[in-house]
């Protein structure tokens, strides 16, 4: 759960709308990022780093071959060629984690892999492909494996080429040095960051968690992927789309299947999740019609909680249950203008409704909860939002926008040319058009027409 007890989101004022940026201010308000925890590594992927970590011991720990071939001295391999070859004996096999290694002294050679530490006295290796292999023939493509010919490890090898000091070597601390600064604080460990922290030694890292997101999709009409329709359902897309986008964002997505239009089923549904979030998404049923059933069902969940930090004022569409508030208003955009939001149950979880229509509730947690979640990550504030350009749009005519609404539609960004396109028109039923696009243009609202060349906010979604 959140470090501290988040705040109630402010008073609602009556029906008054609320701008994008309000609304958005208010979730961010009432979030904290989460507490940090010893993770091991791969639990680690995906979160962010607490701490500074240093690196304990070079690396590579020692001098160690980068090429199969032969360690050998430079002076022994002076002025070799293919026609006068020089001749060394080879004395042991060096391979990648060796421990007692074989000294190699003057007119001779030892045979090491890649990864294998540099023998004493060697003080170049030469790729087994500019010798003879020690076969006796000619260039070699490569070596004998020891478990078929250990005898390889002795004998004599030519070698076709000098080498110069150092050669193929990778030298003690050549990557990082003992107290260099491995990883800083705010990273977010990916693979490579993984890579680096095992290869330094560490098993843990202190980390703030992935934030557990789960997502409700409400309507008695939602069918489940994979099964029949009958008269009158449509397949339950949003908690797909909601769970995926809380996975990109960087959260650990739990999918409940839709729940009935039944205010009973779905607080208990409610209150079932609450043990395993750290914020909880809600789809459908926050707008004004007969079975919306969110308002009412979450008017009592968590009752059994007391508040000490008191409630806001209520306004008309607001819910106070003790330590639960979650205020529903309307919001000055298009699409997504019904919203909900609040914290919920004895740990002050944040919690977001979003409207049913699949392109409405899409665009809605692009906007607000993907913040939400990049914010309980504990990552910095200009990483919390989707980056945006500038961008001149290119349509074949203007594209028309409501008075005072912010508009969001589905574009197609060219990075090499400026300029974004639309995709598909401004219903917020058009999931396949949602599938198409890779950005949205934002048209402000004070903006009721845009013309072919104006230039645009455009939010990149990928």
């Amino acid at each position: 759960m959140s470090s501290s007890a988040p705040q109630h989101p402010r008073p609602a004022d009556g029906h008054r709308l609320w701008s994008v940026d309000e609304h958005l201010a208010d979730v961010l308000g009432a979030v904290r990022p989460l507490e940090p925890i010893e993770l091991q590594l791969l639990d680690a992927q995906g979160c962010v780093l607490v701490e500074d970590v240093t690196v304990p011991v070079a690396l590579p720990p020692f001098d160690n071959s980068s090429m199969d071939g032969y360690a050998v001295r430079t002076a022994d391999v002076q002025g070799a060629s293919e026609e006068f070859p020089a001749v060394l004996a080879v004395v042991g096999d060096v391979a990648a984690g060796s421990g007692e290694l074989p000294t190699v002294g003057p007119g001779e050679a030892a045979r090491i892999m890649t990864g294998a530490p540099l023998p004493p006295g060697a003080e170049a290796v030469v790729p087994v492909e500019w010798t003879d292999g020690g076969t006796g023939g000619g260039a070699a493509a490569g070596m004998t494996p020891a478990s078929a010919a250990p005898e390889q490890a002795g004998g004599e090898v030519r070698v076709h080429r000098a080498a110069e000091a150092r050669a193929h070597v990778r030298a003690r601390g050549s990557d990082v040095q003992a107290g260099d600064l491995a990883l800083a604080a705010g990273t977010v460990l990916g693979p490579p960051q993984i890579a680096l922290l095992a290869a330094i030694g560490r098993g843990t890292v202190r980390v703030r968690p992935r934030p557990r997101v789960v997502v409700l999709s409400t309507g008695s009409e939602l069918v489940q992927p994979g099964e029949p329709l009958t008269a009158g359902t449509i397949y339950d897309s949003n908690s797909f789309a909601l769970a995926a986008a809380a996975r990109d964002a960087g959260a650990i997505a739990y999918r409940v299947g839709a729940v009935a239009d039944d205010a009973d089923t779905l607080r208990s549904t409610i209150e079932d999740q609450l043990i395993r979030a750290d914020l909880l998404v809600t789809t459908g049923g926050v707008s004004v019609g007969a079975y919306d059933v969110v308002k009412e069902a979450l008017s009592s969940v968590g009752s059994a909680s007391a508040s000490s930090s008191g409630s806001a004022g209520a306004g008309e569409d607001d819910v106070d249950v003790d330590a639960t508030r979650i205020d529903f208003r309307k919001l000055a955009m298009q699409p997504g203008k019904p919203q909900g939001f609040g914290t919920i149950g004895p740990d002050h979880t944040p919690l977001l409704a979003l409207p049913g229509n699949p392109v409405s509730s899409y665009v809605s947690f692009e906007l607000f909860v993907r913040p939400a979640i990049r914010t309980l990550m504990g990552l910095p504030e200009s990483e919390v939002r989707r980056p945006s350009v500038r961008a001149v749009l290119k349509a074949d005519e203007a594209l028309g926008s409501p008075a005072g609404r912010r508009q969001f539609l589905r574009g197609k960004y060219d990075a090499e040319s400026g300029t974004v396109s639309p995709v598909g028109g401004s219903g917020s039923h058009l999931i396949a058009a949602l599938a198409h696009a890779d950005s949205l243009m934002v048209v402000p609202e004070d903006v009721t027409s845009v013309e072919p060349g104006t230039e645009l906010e455009v939010v990149l979604l990928g």
